[in-house]
């Protein structure tokens, strides 16, 4: 899966990722309103309405990007309902030819990790049969237990040619807090690249490995030191836009041929028609300024990138 991801990414000239991260505050009215016309003020209401916000943006950003990342706290949060419109948005998305990254930021050992990896990765065995869940192509996972964590979800993504995002030095304020803690005279998050990298040499793909790390576009700084640590690794880029990461924020992300990372802005592209910037779209119009949003964010990453060489 990352042999397409790259792939798509070459075709699209556009190394991001659009994060499918649905709050009521972000969904028009006229999209509420009809959505509890039809199920009333409920929690299958609100899960409709976040299934028909996040259709029309993906239909109008899909031939332009390689990759979504629906954040699952965003559907949890309506129950088993909300879970459901996170299935039919990953099944969308691949009807639609896209790699699905589900941020579900998993963390446990054992039989609960691996219970996990084959939840969102992989199928179950009920009797003679198997199962497909969630299906996702990649998932993110806290490293923080150690490898007994990371392990059973390596197992799942060789049997599934599937990926990680392990989450190294991540993109809100207080993640120094424990990240930052120097171990033998180097920051955690240093050591938790370098673990990264030994997880990923036996997952390769073509030229990146199927196990990647989470770095922040908030420190680009220390973009650079990981990615001379982690040089065959690719890299997601939480942090752009809303959080307040730039285009010449993330060219130490990348390596000399222009790939090995990704980057991910959220709200920044699905709530764009609340920005005053594409206010002229209208409510109505939302997925359009959705659309405008990913080829200004395109532009910036590619023309610092150029800059950059």
């Amino acid at each position: 899966m990352i042999n397409k991801l790259i792939e798509k990414i070459k075709k699209t000239n556009a190394p991001i990722v659009v994060g499918l991260d649905p709050m009521l505050s972000y969904i028009p009215k006229h999209i509420q309103e009809k959505s509890f016309s039809e199920y009333g003020e409920t929690l299958e209401g609100a899960a409709d309405a976040v299934w028909q916000f996040n259709k029309a943006i993906i239909d109008c950003t899909y031939d332009l990007i390689p990759a979504v990342k629906p954040q699952i706290a965003m559907y949890e949060q309506f129950g088993i309902e909300g879970l459901k419109a996170f299935k039919r948005t990953v099944d969308y998305c691949h009807e639609k030819d896209l790699v699905v990254i589900g941020d579900v930021k998993r963390g446990d050992i054992g039989s609960t990790s691996a219970a996990y990896a084959t939840g969102h990765l992989g199928s179950v065995q009920v009797g003679a049969k198997k199962y497909t869940l969630f299906d996702e192509d990649f998932a993110t996972v806290n490293p923080y237990l150690g490898s007994d964590g990371i392990k059973p979800f390596v197992e799942v993504c060789k049997e599934e040619k599937k990926g990680l995002f392990i989450l190294v030095k991540t993109s809100n304020p207080s993640s120094g807090e424990f990240q930052d803690r120097l171990i033998d005279g180097r920051p955690l998050y240093e050591h938790v690249g370098e673990m990264v990298a030994q997880w990923g040499e036996d997952h390769m793909g073509d030229s990146y490995s199927y196990i990647g790390a989470v770095v922040g576009a908030t420190y680009p700084e220390l973009g650079k030191v990981l990615r001379k640590i982690m040089p065959k690794t690719f890299i997601l880029v939480p942090g752009y836009g809303a959080q307040g990461g730039t285009g010449a924020d993330l060219v130490h992300y990348f390596n000399e041929d222009g790939l090995g990372a990704i980057v991910n802005s959220s709200r920044g592209i699905i709530a764009a028609y609340k920005q005053e910037k594409y206010e002229s779209f209208t409510e109505e119009h939302f997925a359009d300024a959705s659309r405008q949003a990913v080829l200004d964010m395109i532009a910036d990453i590619d023309g610092a990138l150029k800059t950059a060489k």
